[in-house]
Order: C-alpha cells, then structure tokens, then sequence
C-alpha cells in the first residue's frame, strides 16, 4: 500500500472504506471547543490559587490539591495538542491563536511543537525514521551491538525512574527552552521558541512578584512535575507495548501503524475526560483531524476500530518491563539476560500479526 502523512486514513483492501467513515467525525463544533477550554482552565486557575492559598494552612493539604490541578494541566496540554492538529475549533486562526496561548501554560512552544508533532504522526512504527518525537526504541540487534557504557545508558534512558520520573520535568521545563534539534530552515517553529520563553518569563516574574518566588515554586513545581510525568506516561504507554507495530521504510504502512502500533487506553471516565480522550490513539493516528470530543462516538459506532490492542490502566503497568523491538519475534522484549553477537538484520517483510 502507498504510504501517507499525517492525518491520511484511505481504504484498507478487505476492510471497511476508513477514509470515508473517518471524514464523517472530522468536523469540530466551534461551542465544543469554548467549552472544553472553560471547563479546563477555569477549574485549574481556581485548583491553582486554593494551593496557594493552603500555603498558610498545610502543605500537606497544598500536595494533595497539586493532583487534580496537574491532571487539568495535562487537559490543557492535550487540548493544545488539538489545536496542533486543527481540530479544536474549525478556524484555523482560532487553533492557531488558543494553541499559542495554552503554550505558555503548559510550556511548550506551539509552532515547534506543532511541526514536530506531525513528523511524529507521519513516522510512528518506522524503524528506518525513528526519532521523530517518539521515545528511543532500539531494536534488540541494534542493543547486542553496543559497547558495555553505550548499553548502560540506554538502560539508564529506558529506567522508569528517568523516563517517567527526571526526564519530564527536565523535558518541558529546561529542553524545550532552546532549539537544539530543530532545522536552520525552521524559522516559525524557532521564533515561537523565543517568544514562548519571553511569554513564559513574563508570566513567571509577575506571578513571583505578587505571591513571592517561593510561594510560587512551592505551588507550580510539584503540579509541573506531575502533569509532566503524566503526559509522558500516557504518550509511553500507547506506543510501547508488546505486540505494538514496528516495520522498515520499504514495508511500512500508515493505516496497520496506526490500528496496531497504538493501543487503545480504556480508562475510568474521571481520567477519560482528565486525558480529553486521548486514550483512542488508534484512531487519533489514523486521523489526527478528529476532535477528541467525536472520538468516544467514532469508536462506539464501528466494530473495526474497536478490534485493536486494549490497555486498562492495570494492564499498562506491565508496558514499563519492554526495552527493545525484536523484529525476529516481532514484539518488544526486556533486556536479555546474555547479550549473544549481533545477528544481521532479519529481512524486511510485512508484519505477520498485522496483515493487509
């Protein structure tokens, strides 16, 4: 089949028309849109200034109030996510203007966000372009190949309490304040780096002049850690699972990528809202122009998109043991035990779990 970018969904041979069935739930409702955003930022605001408040009772009391603040910070962040894709609001301008907005909220450049995001949707489950936004997965060979320090620190990027528990917090508060990484040719994506700092600063410096620096960092930073932590969990636990979907350029397919390289988070309906949906990720791959309020319908309406990898949030605990993509076996695996010589790569061919 022809590969294709982002947001494509064409028909698959033997299956249902998924273009045609995909296009019905694309087009967003403008009051939808508002009222997400106002259901979002104004419990936040009012979860973020009781912690401050509670600061002169208990912070015990300030912690426990940073939970639900930081999961309505993981909302705002995948509702800028939408925005990214165009699919908050039917405007253009209007995704463009609240995701530069909610930017400086959740600290994350929008225009560089958005450009690399993209990238992420066109590439995801091709071995031959990783990278793009995905966390680093190494195929099994490519591990036995390392050198001993090289295999440590990629242990040390694959531990749960790095990748879910230092790198986040360093990722969105540090990492994404400059542009290392990012094309010369991308001057938008660059600009909106600068001036999300600038933003990002200013709102920082007023906040710290009238609450006080330490009152601020006692309330922002463990809401920031966790709504980070968060965010990279779920983004974690929908690409890498056991029986996700990995290929070679030469054999990849977008449509199979996107059924079978992402699960299907079945979460309580608490967290359901808290992630804006995001738990169809299958479906959100195959078409990233559906808004996350359409996907619950989408999904309940046909049995296609529901015959898929499903993970509740017990059963992705279990997501943290796999390191590597075996591509002899076609699944991730742990770390072995005995690291044997490298074998040469399997021949490409077309997944066997995951036929057209």
């Amino acid at each position: 089949m022809t590969r294709r970018a982002e947001g494509a969904a064409e028909t698959t041979p033997g299956c249902f028309n998924q273009r045609a069935v995909l296009a019905q739930y694309r087009t967003p409702h403008g009051g939808r849109g508002i009222g997400q955003l106002l259901a979002t930022i104004v419990p936040f605001v009012l979860l973020w200034a009781a912690m401050w408040y509670s600061l002169r009772y208990s912070y015990a009391v300030t912690l426990l109030l940073s939970v639900p603040t930081a999961g309505l910070l993981v909302r705002l962040y995948i509702l800028q996510h939408d925005c990214g894709h165009g699919s908050l609001f039917r405007s253009k301008r209007w995704n463009d203007v609240v995701g530069r907005v909610l930017a400086v909220m959740v600290f994350t450049p929008y225009q560089a966000w958005k450009s690399q995001h993209a990238q992420h949707h066109a590439t995801a489950g091709d071995l031959d372009r990783r990278g793009m936004g995905d966390v680093q997965t190494m195929t099994l060979n490519e591990y036995q190949r390392l050198t001993l320090i090289q295999r440590l620190c990629y242990r040390i990027y694959r531990n749960p309490l790095f990748v879910f528990g230092i790198a986040p917090l360093f990722y969105f508060a540090a990492r994404q304040r400059f542009t290392w990484g990012l094309p010369p040719t991308w001057k938008k994506e660059r600009a909106s780096v600068y001036w999300t700092n600038l933003a990002i600063l200013i709102v920082i410096a007023g906040l710290c002049w009238l609450l006080g620096w330490r009152e601020f960092l006692l309330v922002h930073v463990p809401v920031a850690a966790l709504a980070s932590s968060a965010g990279v969990w779920l983004f974690y636990v929908q690409h890498n699972f056991e029986e996700t979907y990995w290929e070679r350029h030469e054999h990849w397919d977008f449509e199979t990528a996107g059924l079978h390289g992402s699960s299907y988070y079945q979460l309580p309906r608490p967290l359901q809202w808290m992630t804006a949906n995001i738990g169809f990720h299958h479906i959100h791959h195959l078409d990233s122009r559906i808004p996350n309020y359409r996907l619950q319908e989408c999904y309940d309406a046909h049995p296609e998109f529901q015959n898929v990898h499903r993970l509740t949030l017990r059963q992705s605990l279990a997501c943290t043991r796999v390191k590597l993509w075996d591509e002899e076996r076609r699944q991730m695996v742990g770390f072995p035990r005995r690291v044997p010589a490298a074998k040469s790569p399997p021949a490409n061919r077309q997944s066997d779990r995951h036929p057209d």
